[in-house]
């Protein structure tokens, strides 16, 4: 594997990262929703990550075994979590019973997620970095 393939996967998993930061977001802005286009709730949103497949090339080229190509988010699921209840039968969305369904979103959840995710993009920011400069102190061999 060379630099520049140590720089592609950096590149892949921040942009997972800040894909996966997206959906926090859009899970935080949503916590009080109750009503969507799809009708009920919102749904926690969640990503799936997959390895990325090296291009046929690199993976002739490379007689070291199998070497990933990086990271990427393949879909973005539902959470199938239960939506939580609340009693508030002045609520317009409220059901018969005066219970409201809300989003399966928790604010706990998604600030440890938040910590997590900015923690790994910092450590692909300083991996990035740390291949950047070795490819600069190699041009700079005399």
């Amino acid at each position: 594997m060379g630099l520049d393939q140590a720089l592609n996967i950096s590149v892949s998993a921040i942009n997972a990262n800040r894909t996966h930061m997206e959906i926090i977001s859009s899970n935080l802005a949503n916590i009080n929703t109750t009503r969507t286009v799809q009708g009920g709730p919102y749904r926690r949103k969640i990503p799936v990550f997959n390895e990325k497949p090296l291009e046929f090339s690199e993976a002739l080229s490379s007689a070291e075994g199998k070497l990933s190509g990086g990271i990427e988010v393949s879909e973005i699921v539902d959470d199938p979590t239960p939506f939580q209840k609340v009693f508030n039968p002045g609520h317009p969305d409220a059901d018969s019973d005066g219970f409201v369904s809300l989003p399966n979103v928790s604010m706990a959840k998604e600030m440890v997620d938040m910590v997590y995710v900015t923690k790994a993009y910092e450590a692909n920011i300083t991996a990035y970095n740390a291949t950047k400069k070795m490819e600069q102190e190699t041009l700079q061999i005399q």
